[in-house]
């Protein structure tokens, strides 16, 4: 793959091979970040977890201190007074069952997270072969299942993020944008690798976290010591 000039020069900053602090790694991340737009900034966690085994599944939600950086769009299928109380919380979409037509057949996605009530999780189990991939579906470890919708809708407009293996045991998550402050990127950073630490599987041999490496959406990837977790 061919690297853009801006890429190059911002490569020969970073030692492939060195794992660096996490102050220095994010000032290096966000120095390398020259793309015209304000890419996110993301860290990818390999894991030495088994996902194949139940026991060894990572699944959770943080909300991160300074939030991500992006305006999050929320769905919300509930009914009765639960549709009231979503929109109140500024939900951006609430419905229920008239919903999975438009989505099902139509392709709507225009939302970034889904919360549910218990009793529509029905109804919205009907569109996992639309969300599921996504990594849109509704979910208790997540607290996107719930009946205090208010709380859901908040955590997810301050900044919550879920955090969840991919199919090969690693872990993707925004921290925020290179136009962040490099306090605001550290503490976010640290309040999602607590929340990672606390998840880990009892059942884990071995190193649990084998590489932390943050990255731009554009930029190189920047390696973190990652004994410390």
């Amino acid at each position: 793959m061919k690297h853009g000039k801006k890429y190059v020069e911002a490569a020969k900053l970073i030692n492939r091979a060195q794992q660096y602090e996490t102050a220095e790694a994010i000032s290096l991340v966000k120095k390398s970040a020259t793309a015209k737009f304000d890419e996110t900034v993301e860290v990818h966690i390999r894991t030495g977890c088994d996902g194949r085994h139940a026991d060894q599944q990572i699944r959770g939600a943080v909300v991160l201190p300074h939030g991500t950086g992006k305006t999050v769009k929320v769905l919300v299928f509930a009914k009765g007074t639960k549709l009231d109380e979503a929109q109140a919380a500024g939900a951006d979409f609430v419905g229920g069952e008239e919903l999975i037509p438009k989505i099902q057949n139509e392709g709507w996605l225009d939302f970034d997270v889904v919360v549910a009530t218990p009793d529509m999780m029905g109804v919205v189990g009907r569109l996992g072969k639309v969300l599921g991939p996504k990594g849109l579906m509704p979910n208790p470890k997540a607290g996107t299942v719930t009946m205090d919708v208010t709380k859901a809708i908040n955590d997810i407009k301050a900044g919550k993020i879920e955090y969840r293996l991919d199919k090969a045991n690693i872990i993707h998550c925004p921290v925020g944008k290179a136009s962040f402050t490099e306090e605001q990127l550290e503490q976010n950073f640290t309040a999602l690798m607590d929340a990672i630490a606390k998840a880990k599987p009892a059942t884990v041999k071995g190193q649990y976290l084998k590489s932390i490496t943050l990255a731009t959406t554009m930029g190189p990837g920047v390696k973190v010591v990652s004994n410390k977790y």
